[in-house]
């Protein structure tokens, strides 16, 4: 910690998730050593990029992939390349869009934050439908002459009361529209993640959510709209008489190989292991908290590849503080910790995010911060043996 120590910069326990507020998770051993290995050497960057993808598409079962310096970029160099193609003087006009088919057409109802990622490089988007949902035949009269491609967020659970991905792509395709969806962090289980990859003409990942640099995402599809992708990356900026609109969004060759390193290892895991891990941690906060009176906890699924977090729920008036006051509170002690306030009584809390070990200080800081200036816990209240919630004996953490 001594390098944000004389920067002046509090670091921070990460109960949040993996964030781009808290930059990202952090990368796994195996992919830091394979960034080191990876700066000992310059290699060709054309050649590496085809390479990796190459590899990423045989685990994904795709025809190729293109790894891009982020989820975002892949996004923007995607709608990039449909609207420009191979084409050099296009590549060069953009983001002016003049004369070329520019819109993106989405569904009202599946639009999301990171929908602008579609319009970096010049794409209007088109919406379709209205919050209640939209029909096929809605769809199908927004596609038009300017139409470039459709696109979809993946987000489970599936919402009946829009069009289908699938349904998406097949009305695309039959009209010789591509599909790019983009499926962030849509990676658990793994035959899910390569569903996902095989969904449509294009989709794009974050690659941070597998243990990779949080500047890393990527790109697969169909091998002819990867080479497209790839013509209007930052490398190619290089070879085509500095034409490409991605020269922006370099990626260095380290981060490359941590991509691929973090896929492989997503693949070869013990993922079982993983979500056993992710349990005793949550057990670790629980039991740290389970005795106080006017706090209650709950596992909840979320449609994630974390499959739960913890609520933690308060009634405010016997705590003597609300879930914004806590968290505000955990930001400002030291250690400096992060989690969500979901609603006035509710934190939310997740712990893929977590070191080793830090789940014994977020529970004891947890611990503090909601007995300080609160009502007794249940042991004070009824002296002898304390229970939580779930009527196991609660035990100090060591």
């Amino acid at each position: 910690m001594s390098i944000y120590k004389k920067l002046g910069v509090r670091p921070v326990i990460n109960c949040w998730g993996v964030a781009t507020e808290l930059g990202g998770w952090t990368p796994t051993e195996n992919v830091i050593r394979a960034m080191e290995e990876a700066n000992t050497n310059q290699v060709e960057m054309q050649e590496l990029l085809r390479k990796s993808g190459d590899f990423i598409a045989d685990l994904l079962g795709v025809e190729s992939a293109f790894i891009t310096s982020g989820g975002a970029a892949a996004q923007a160099l995607s709608t990039a390349a449909l609207m420009a193609g191979k084409d050099p003087d296009k590549i060069a006009q953009l983001p002016d869009t003049t004369g070329m088919k520019n819109e993106v057409v989405i569904q009202k109802k599946n639009r999301y934050m990171f929908d602008r990622c579609f319009t970096l490089c010049g794409a209007k988007l088109v919406e379709v439908g209205d919050e209640d949902g939209c029909t096929e035949d809605q769809l199908i009269s927004a596609i038009g002459s300017r139409t470039t491609a459709l696109a979809y967020w993946i987000q489970p659970p599936n919402d009946n009361s829009i069009v289908p991905l699938n349904r998406v792509a097949e009305l695309g395709r039959s009209r010789g529209i591509p599909t790019i969806a983009d499926a962030c962090s849509q990676i658990y289980p793994l035959e899910y993640f390569r569903e996902n990859a095989q969904s449509a003409d294009l989709v794009t990942f974050g690659a941070k959510y597998m243990g990779a640099p949080h500047s890393a995402g990527f790109v697969c599809g169909r091998s002819d709209l990867i080479d497209a992708v790839s013509a209007q990356s930052f490398v190619s900026f290089h070879y085509d008489g500095g034409r490409a609109v991605g020269r922006a969004m370099k990626i260095d060759r380290h981060e490359v190989v941590g991509v691929v390193q973090a896929i492989e290892d997503w693949f070869s895991m013990d993922h079982e292991e993983r979500l056993l891990e992710y349990d005793s941690r949550f057990s670790t906060i629980i039991n740290a908290v389970s005795d106080i009176r006017g706090v209650s906890t709950k596992r909840v699924e979320i449609p994630h590849y974390v499959p739960y977090m913890l609520h933690v729920s308060l009634e405010v008036n016997r705590v003597g503080k609300d879930a914004p006051q806590i968290k505000t509170e955990l930001d400002n002690g030291d250690p400096r910790i992060w989690l969500g306030a979901r609603t006035d009584d509710t934190l939310e809390i997740v712990v893929n995010t977590l070191n080793d070990g830090e789940d014994r200080i977020v529970g004891d800081r947890l611990r503090q911060v909601l007995t300080r200036d609160s009502q007794v816990t249940l042991e004070q209240e009824n002296p002898g043996e304390s229970t939580n919630n779930r009527g196991r004996k609660w035990r100090e953490p060591q």
